[in-house]
């Protein structure tokens, strides 16, 4: 189950609608004009990623927190996932130009 869920959190700031065409969004700004104030949802999962570099939310039932910076181009994140370290990764961001990543 906690694979399940891992590969969900890696995978939820970069799904997007299959018939969409895709571009690589390019800057931190941009970035975080695509994920302010909005909650980004999966099944079983809701995370927040704020400006100022903080991630919080649930996976399952455990609580999700995690920082986040933006490094040549590429989301890069450290999550904690109900206290377990689930690790520092760097992922190419893309939208599909309609305000979803």
């Amino acid at each position: 189950m906690r694979t399940v869920i891992v590969a969900a959190l890696v995978l939820l700031a970069s799904v997007a609608s299959a018939s969409a065409e895709l571009r690589k969004v390019d800057s931190q700004q941009e970035f975080v004009s695509l994920v302010q104030g909005k909650t980004l949802t999966r099944p079983l999962i809701k995370l927040q990623v704020m400006p100022d570099g903080r991630i919080s939310g649930s996976g399952s039932r455990w609580d999700v927190e995690g920082t986040w910076s933006w490094q040549n181009g590429f989301f890069c994140r450290d999550l904690f996932w109900g206290g377990d370290a689930l690790g520092y990764n760097c992922q190419e961001e893309r939208t599909n130009g309609e305000g979803r990543i």
